[in-house]
């Protein structure tokens, strides 16, 4: 009688025993279909961030609207000389020579103040891709404009000879326009583009560095097109 007791505890022993390895081997089963499932979720979650952070970067960019980036002031000195000469023919000669009327000099000081600046109104997400982990943004190119320009007064050094009337306000105009030309014809002379470029990279990089990339895998390119100079008053 107590061998039949023995032995039938010995066997439902043994059958929940297999029961318990069955259970854990069951669950062991569930646990690795549930972490596959999850690293599927992680990687679909990585995958929609790395897509969802680029509107969020295009976005930003194109809060900075027109961003001024740098700025060169430049003194320049306008000069002209007015000498009254006849020129033509006199009895079948060439005649150029100098009239007895007196000369009017002046040299006129004014300062040109120009700007760099990139233009995003039309940044989007084209202007953005990743090559894996690496985030290249390009940027259009920097634009120059003459910002304000005025004649220092206090400066200007006129000679006029008696016989000569002053400079009118027409001519002072005048040359003020010749003096913003110039600044604008030596501006591809000036690094003031390559300066531009530079600083809104510096801008542009801890933005992105602040959204989770890597500062080594941050990439700022330049759009390839024309340098544009425009007349644009400030003040």
């Amino acid at each position: 009688m107590l061998r039949d007791i023995n032995g039938g505890y010995t066997a439902g022993n043994r059958r929940r025993q297999l029961g318990m390895r069955n259970y854990i081997i069951l669950l062991i089963t569930f646990f690795f279909i549930a972490c596959g499932g999850d690293k599927e979720k992680v990687e679909a979650v990585v995958e929609k961030k790395a897509t969802d952070d680029i509107p969020m970067l295009v976005r930003d960019i194109r809060k900075c609207s027109r961003l001024y980036t740098s700025e060169y002031n430049i003194r320049k000195i306008v000069t002209y000389s007015d000498e009254p000469r006849l020129k033509g023919k006199v009895l079948g000669h060439e005649v150029d020579m100098k009239m007895p009327v007196g000369d009017r000099k002046i040299a006129i000081p004014m300062n040109v103040t120009l700007k760099g600046y990139i233009d995003f109104s039309d940044f989007s997400e084209r202007n953005v891709r990743k090559e894996g982990e690496r985030i290249i943004v390009t940027i259009p190119q920097p634009q120059v404009i003459v910002a304000s320009s005025k004649i220092d007064q206090a400066g200007i050094k006129e000679y006029v000879s008696m016989m000569r009337s002053r400079f009118s306000d027409a001519e002072m105009v005048e040359f003020e326009k010749q003096g913003r030309q110039s600044v604008i014809n030596s501006i591809p002379r000036l690094d003031i583009k390559e300066t531009a470029a530079v600083n809104a990279a510096k801008i542009l990089i801890p933005m992105i560095v602040k959204m989770g990339y890597d500062e080594k895998m941050i990439t700022i390119e330049l759009r390839n097109e024309e340098l544009g100079i425009r007349n644009e008053n400030m003040d």
